[in-house]
């Protein structure tokens, strides 16, 4: 199926790794332009190269930017051509309980999970307005709905773009601009691969009996009963970057295998 993404330029906000870099590949392979974003110049000139061994003829570039240091941002915003699609996806975390958890770690997530997406947004929706097209898509989480109580911070922020989302899509009302938000579920990223490898190691068992004991015990909502690959959630992803996708707008789109319970 050709989505139609020929030559649209995309930035994707943390994408040298995880989701990002899938959803990344898989835009280059429709023939997107694409910036992709690390907080390093040498992290993003590093997925670069991995991209092209893949995609020798891949339009790729990058912008370093670490969405904690407000200079950084400033920056990345002046370097930043006319975006396409934006897909506002660097998101960090921090595993504590309620009561240990910080001011700072919890301002540090909010600057980094929310207010990255808004500056962003800010910065190319009026772009995109004006040219009457154009797609933003907000990488929320299940933790959204499910709040582990590690990580109530987290899934505050993951709450959060849900709202700027669907508010930002009613700003486009009427045109051919769309926002709408992905939440996905438990994801084999790298971080999900070393979480699993650390555990094995610990416990004495394979990842294999790592992961099943996680949906099991933990994730127990969870139809799929599986760790998503990268390349599931990026599909999905991709899909709502493309004019194929017009009539969706405003959406929450679960790609969760079913953790999130509900019938909508």
């Amino acid at each position: 199926m050709d989505l139609q993404l020929k030559n649209k330029t995309a930035f994707i906000s943390g994408s040298t790794a995880g989701i990002g870099f899938a959803t990344a590949k898989l835009l280059l392979k429709e023939g997107a332009i694409v910036i992709i974003n690390g907080r390093t110049t040498a992290g993003v000139n590093k997925a670069i190269n991995k991209i092209k061994q893949e995609i020798p003829d891949a339009k790729v570039t990058g912008l370093p930017a670490d969405f904690s240091h407000p200079q950084d941002i400033q920056t990345l915003l002046l370097q930043l051509p006319k975006i396409d699609v934006l897909i506002n996806n660097v998101g960090i975390y921090t595993s504590k309980s309620f009561f240990e958890s910080t001011d700072e770690d919890w301002q540090q997530q909010f600057e980094v999970n929310v207010m990255s997406g808004v500056k962003l947004s800010r910065h190319c929706l009026p772009q995109m307005l004006e040219n009457n097209w154009g797609r933003i898509l907000f990488v929320s989480s299940e933790c959204a709905t499910l709040v582990p109580p590690d990580l109530i911070a987290y899934s505050m922020t993951k709450t959060a773009v849900l709202a700027i989302s669907r508010g930002l899509a009613q700003l486009a009302k009427g045109t051919q601009v769309t926002v709408n938000s992905v939440l996905p579920g438990s994801t084999l990223s790298e971080g999900a691969e070393q979480f699993l490898s650390d555990v094995a190691q610990k416990e004495n068992k394979t990842k294999k009996q790592v992961e099943e004991d996680f949906f099991t015990n933990v994730r127990t909502s969870s139809l799929l009963q599986r760790f998503a690959k990268v390349e599931e959630v990026a599909n999905t992803i991709v899909y709502l970057a493309s004019p194929l996708s017009s009539a969706t707008n405003g959406a929450a789109i679960k790609i969760d295998g079913g953790s999130m319970g509900g019938i909508i």
